[in-house]
């Protein structure tokens, strides 16, 4: 294995570790506080520490790179892809979650024709369709067992996904930090301006636990929930960094498959620290998704 390769696994597989600890936090104090309140508060404990690794890395002038509509877009879909992710966690155990999530690899199979030119054959797209079947097998739709905010993890999937692609074709010629930094701010922003649109709109309540999640106001946190939000803003500088890293320093066919670690993160966590038991159908449909993208990634790559 190249030595570009190698950082990029080191990468991933670091990043993975570490944003599931911040999954855990969100998770944990997501019955009592706002989505937008927890981001904002994260990335604002974020914001320093990016900007220290901006200097370090390539200077201040480099946030305002030339490239600066591709910065905002990846933002927005990171944006996107993160909302939905963490709005489906009040409603679903941990582990179904982050299993669901595991469609990544999938997704970026099935983008990286269009952004990449990295076009796939059928027994790709075979692949593809397999791990769907274990979304279905996961899901169970029509048994009275679906839970809606299932689908909230497979757009985050298909968003990260697409933005994770973005971070390799573009990587050669924008730093980590940078990506990271936009990245942040943009969390910064559109959490801040959601919550003051939700409020001037007067929307304060949901039924439906994901989207209290979302449209919560804002309280005054205890000492330990805001000592909790604040590590993950520590959390996320390093995860970002590590992440966006490994894409932009190795193929995306290569680095993806390691981001299956996290299937030996979420149910430890769910288990310790929320008394979660993954049902039988989320192993099983986690293994058909875990096989089926890894089968998707090696095809793809056995084609380049």
């Amino acid at each position: 294995m190249d030595s570009p390769s190698a950082r990029g696994i080191a990468y991933l597989c670091l990043g993975v570790l570490v944003f599931s600890l911040q999954d855990a936090i969100i998770k944990q104090v997501s019955g009592g506080y706002a989505l937008t309140q927890v981001v904002f508060i994260r990335s604002c404990v974020a914001g320093p520490i990016l900007f220290a690794l901006v200097l370090r890395e390539a200077g201040w002038r480099a946030i305002f790179a030339s490239n600066l509509a591709v910065l905002s877009v990846r933002a927005t879909i990171m944006l996107g892809a993160y909302t939905a992710y963490y709005m489906a966690f009040p409603a679903l155990p941990l582990a179904d979650a982050v299993a669901l999530y595991f469609t990544v690899p999938l997704f970026v199979t099935a983008l990286a024709g269009p952004l990449l030119g990295e076009h796939a054959g059928w027994r790709v797209w075979t692949a593809v369709v397999l791990g769907f079947a274990g979304v279905m097998v996961m899901l169970q739709p029509g048994s009275g067992l679906f839970e809606p905010a299932a689908l909230l993890s497979l757009l985050a999937a298909s968003l990260y996904g697409m933005a994770m692609l973005m971070a390799r074709k573009f990587g050669s010629t924008l730093s980590a930090a940078v990506m990271a930094f936009y990245q942040n701010t943009f969390f910064l922003l559109g959490s801040g301006l959601a919550a003051l649109a939700l409020s001037h709109w007067g929307v304060v309540h949901a039924s439906h636990p994901s989207l209290s999640f979302l449209v919560r106001p804002w309280v005054m946190p205890t000492l330990s929930d805001g000592l909790l939000i604040a590590v993950c803003g520590v959390v996320a500088a390093t995860g970002m960094m590590l992440l966006t890293n490994a894409y932009r320093v190795a193929r995306a066919s290569t680095v993806t498959p390691f981001e299956y670690t996290g299937i030996l993160w979420a149910p430890l966590w769910g288990f310790l620290f929320f008394d979660e038991t993954p049902r039988a159908t989320t192993v099983a449909g986690a293994l058909v998704i875990v096989v089926a993208g890894l089968l998707a990634l090696r095809l793809a790559k056995d084609r380049l």
